[in-house]
């Protein structure tokens, strides 16, 4: 037999969770098809890996990179980590399905996602996959659908209650976009439109999912008060659909919740312990980030954007908007505007690193109406980062045995000059180099490889065995960091040596080559 490649001498940690053994990895054909020690198989070349390790290339579950691939298909940002495999369509966003005559909603709607606008010129799962693969993505891309597409697609006012109508033409397209290789549906519970979908409008989709056997993902319901109640009400609607759950970025975000983590990892212990199939994803940092826009009041966000700026018209309405802001957010978490910093605010660079607190004191305005005029001016262009949560919390989450990591994160350029959130930058380097003693390297590597394929179904990646497809990546176990800060987020970590997605080398030395061999994946094929 002869091989297109050989990787010699590296430590293998295969994603199974085993101890490191020292093994040559051969590839042909894209695929793993020799795995051996000091035996001299054919090979048309080898690469030396000694003193590196060799682990299966990192599926990130969680990603916004729906259309910031279109943009930049090399992203560089994931690819640089050793990310081969990104799944978009979470939190209620997703590119696909379109309605003709909503296509500039679902455009506006999937600009909250901080890329550049898009104008979506496909109807479907097929024509999104088709874009993107005409695009030549560097990583491989799985697809959920978004719970908020599916209402703008189904719903002449999204933002209004679904009727049984609604609800039925919502299930079709599910249907037919899992039926066509999506990985699951996702919902964004803190979104408009999502956000107004109520429980019985969830279950019932959910229950479409649970059909096809797919993976039902949440960005729950988050309210002051209702952290834990948010875990419950998304188990509850699992348990009621017979589906299979990813919670998406657990954390307490809730100031009064800081220090329960244990509470919330009851619930999950409980429900796993009754058979229900359950898991949720984590990335590594004590801060979130989103656009501005979401941390409106609900009916402060109805109609997007363009509602925003139509109703900011009247003075009556944005005084009480200017209120119910005030108040706080999510229903009533308490604003601490010092701990919310503006990463991106479009034509206006000069807000990037700031404080809401600090451009109030600096324009003599209430921190709120400063909120409310960023938004009504440049909708959702106002990128922020909410320092409100805890390392402790976090690590917790982190350690759990049903926890696997994603970063939240777009695949974007090195250049740029939005501020962004590290952890597009940093994510899987960051668990390496930083809590790999919380873990050990086996779990580590585990929850960033095979755990997030299987959540998934990818039954040939995340893993190094015989005939699997060789996403790989090899790091220097005693370099490996990451180097991206709030300050300075668009900087490639350490220590990542050698990236492959199946079986081409896209990363060398921290260097992005010119191969992009990624695909979009499809469910069972």
């Amino acid at each position: 037999m002869s091989l297109d490649l050989l990787l010699r001498g590296a430590t293998t940690v295969d994603g199974t969770g085993a101890e490191p053994r020292r093994l040559d990895v051969g590839v042909r054909a894209g695929r793993i098809r020799y795995l051996g020690v000091d035996a001299r198989p054919d090979a048309t070349r080898t690469l030396d890996l000694t003193g590196l390790v060799l682990a299966p290339g990192f599926v990130d579950i969680h990603t916004h990179s729906d259309v910031s691939l279109l943009h930049d298909p090399a992203g560089e940002s994931k690819v640089l980590q050793g990310v081969t495999t990104e799944v978009v369509g979470n939190c209620g966003f997703s590119a696909f399905p379109v309605h003709g005559d909503r296509r500039a909603m679902l455009s506006d709607h999937l600009a909250r996602l901080g890329d550049p606008p898009t104008t979506p010129d496909w109807a479907d799962f097929p024509g999104y996959a088709g874009a993107l693969d005409a695009a030549r993505p560097a990583v491989n891309v799985a697809a959920l659908v978004g719970h908020s597409a599916l209402r703008i697609a189904a719903m002449a006012d999204p933002y209004g209650p679904a009727g049984p109508r609604d609800l039925d033409r919502m299930r079709h397209l599910l249907d037919a976009a899992l039926a066509a290789g999506a990985y699951g549906m996702s919902t964004g519970l803190t979104h408009t439109p999502s956000a107004l979908g109520d429980t019985a409008e969830v279950t019932a989709l959910v229950q479409v999912c649970a059909r096809h056997g797919a993976l039902y993902a949440t960005h729950a319901r988050a309210a002051a008060g209702r952290e834990l109640a948010a875990i419950d009400e998304a188990i509850d609607t699992t348990r009621a659909a017979g589906g299979r759950l990813q919670f998406s970025h657990l954390a307490l975000n809730d100031p009064a919740y800081w220090g329960r983590a244990a509470d919330a990892l009851a619930r999950f212990d409980t429900a796993a312990a009754v058979g229900l199939d359950v898991a949720f994803d984590v990335y590594p940092y004590d801060a979130s980030s989103s656009a501005l826009i979401q941390y409106l009041p609900p009916w402060v966000q109805e109609g997007g954007s363009s509602g925003l700026r139509a109703n900011a018209a009247d003075p009556g309405w944005r005084s009480r908007a200017e209120e119910a802001v005030r108040g706080g957010f999510f229903g009533g978490i308490p604003w601490h505007w010092e701990r919310v910093t503006v990463t991106a605010a479009g034509p206006h660079r000069a807000l990037a690193g700031q404080s809401v607190a600090a451009i109030a004191a600096a324009r003599g305005e209430r921190p709120e109406r400063v909120v409310l005029d960023l938004c009504v001016d440049l909708g959702d262009a106002v990128q922020v980062v909410l320092h409100y949560r805890t390392e402790a919390d976090m690590t917790a989450f982190l350690a759990h045995p049903l926890s696997v990591v994603g970063s939240d994160g777009n695949a974007l350029p090195l250049a740029g000059a939005d501020l962004t959130h590290p952890r597009a930058f940093g994510t899987f380097p960051r668990v390496l180099g930083r809590y790999t003693k919380l873990l050990g390297l086996p779990t580590a590597v585990r929850k960033m490889t095979l755990a997030p394929a299987r959540r998934l179904g990818l039954t040939d990646r995340g893993l190094i065995a015989e005939g699997a497809v060789a996403d790989l990546v090899a790091f220097d176990p005693g370099a490996v960091l990451d180097r991206a800060t709030f300050d300075q987020p668009r900087r490639a970590p350490a220590g990542i040596a050698v990236v492959m997605v199946g079986g081409q080398i896209v990363v060398r030395d921290g260097t992005v080559g010119a191969a992009r061999p990624g695909k979009v994946l499809r469910r069972g094929r």
